[in-house]
């Protein structure tokens, strides 16, 4: 695993703008590696690793930086929770982590370096010098990776019956005549539309 300062380095190369955010991410992802066996995840670990998102923010940047993973690779997916947390699973192993950064982490930022006045500093002095455990918690999870989540060529691929659209990897609904339908037309037609409308 490359050091931090070079990680962080490679960030702003990549993304431009280095926010604590981003540092508490960075850390996240080697940590999550560090704790499922992952050494190399951008080398000979890389077809090892997947790793579930909980936040389309910052986060997602970072762990794709440290990892390699990546949605197009169907080795990052993403679960629309709010939270800044992910699960790492060793594909190899089974071995499977969940890591979540502490709320606690900015009262921290504020108790451990108070003389410092600007708050973006201030926090990435803290995320950078704390220990892990002060910045998350770490738990086991039972990971079970379905054929159809794995990385690879689509195991599955139907059309739907309501608007043609193809449907890869069992994501299609069945409905009770037997038609086999995406989940936008199960919704009703303008439920997807609104829905994009509205992000």
């Amino acid at each position: 695993m490359e050091p931090i300062n070079e990680l962080l380095e490679k960030y702003e190369l990549a993304h431009g703008n280095l926010c604590p955010g981003s540092l508490l991410g960075i850390r996240m992802a080697v940590l999550g590696c560090r704790q499922v066996g992952i050494e190399d995840p951008r080398g000979v670990d890389s077809k090892n690793l997947i790793v579930w998102i909980e936040i389309d923010r910052w986060l997602a940047d970072a762990v794709e930086l440290v990892t390699g993973a990546r949605l197009g690779k169907r080795t990052v997916k993403f679960l629309d929770y709010g939270k800044v947390a992910a699960t790492f699973l060793n594909v190899q192993t089974g071995k499977a982590v969940r890591v979540v950064a502490l709320e606690s982490s900015r009262r921290l930022a504020d108790q451990r370096n108070s003389e410092i006045e600007d708050k973006r500093i201030r926090q990435m002095r803290t995320y950078r010098e704390a220990a892990d455990e002060e910045l998350f918690r770490v738990g086991d999870v039972d990971v079970r990776l379905a054929e159809t989540d794995a990385p690879g060529h689509p195991r599955s691929r139907v059309i739907c019956a309501d608007c043609g659209e193809g449907v890869n990897d069992g994501r299609e609904v069945s409905m009770d005549d037997g038609r086999k339908i995406c989940r936008p037309c199960s919704y009703g037609a303008d439920q997807q539309h609104r829905a994009v409308a509205m992000a």
